[in-house]
């Protein structure tokens, strides 16, 4: 299916008709907001990455992943606001990237039992936390250790992508500063817990 979709979008970059009503809705939404398509086959790549990868060697490959699966939502954002300034993108991505990892740090459990772990497996080696510690929900030291650390990594992208917030005019402005200061909040509680 991902491959199909990857099709539809190829379609609409030559510039022939999709075959399907859902990307003939994409194509028109492209063209009417300028759209680049990068980021939607990024998006597919990172769904196909899904399909096949469980586990990330090392924080640069988490990173990777990223790229894929959360900053070209806030790319798409921007160009819809007309905003994709190389910094804004620049603080975009590092609050798609912040989110995505929020995410990964709250759902450790759920991605685990979809034989899924975002943790890297070289900072679980240094923090000495192994896969079967997060199977028998072992959350001693070691594991508060690793998460603190985590916690502190997506709470340094999250701030300093921050300042979009203020950059960005009216209601998304005000939608940016609230998705921020939720992913803060979860943070937070994952910092008590």
């Amino acid at each position: 299916a991902l491959d199909g979709y990857r099709a539809e979008l190829a379609r609409i970059r030559t510039g022939a008709s999709p075959v399907t009503p859902l990307f003939a809705a994409v194509a028109a939404t492209v063209a009417e907001f300028r759209l680049p398509l990068d980021p939607f086959f990024a998006l597919l790549d990172a769904f196909s990455q899904d399909v096949v990868k469980g586990r990330y060697a090392n924080f640069a490959e988490l990173l990777h992943y990223c790229e894929r699966s959360a900053n070209p939502v806030g790319a798409l954002l921007l160009h819809l606001f007309d905003a994709a300034t190389p910094e804004n993108l620049r603080r975009s991505d590092a609050i798609c990237t912040g989110l995505q990892l929020v995410n990964f740090w709250q759902d450790v459990e759920i991605d685990h039992r979809k034989d899924r772990i975002y943790l890297p497996k070289d900072e679980m080696a240094r923090f000495g936390v192994r896969e079967d510690d997060i199977a028998a929900r072992n959350t001693g030291p070691a594991w508060q250790t690793l998460l603190a650390f985590q916690v502190d990594r997506a709470r340094v992208l999250l701030e300093s992508g921050a300042p979009l917030a203020k950059a960005l005019p009216g209601r998304i402005g005000l939608e940016m500063r609230l998705i921020i200061q939720g992913g803060l909040r979860i943070l937070e509680k994952l910092d008590a817990a």
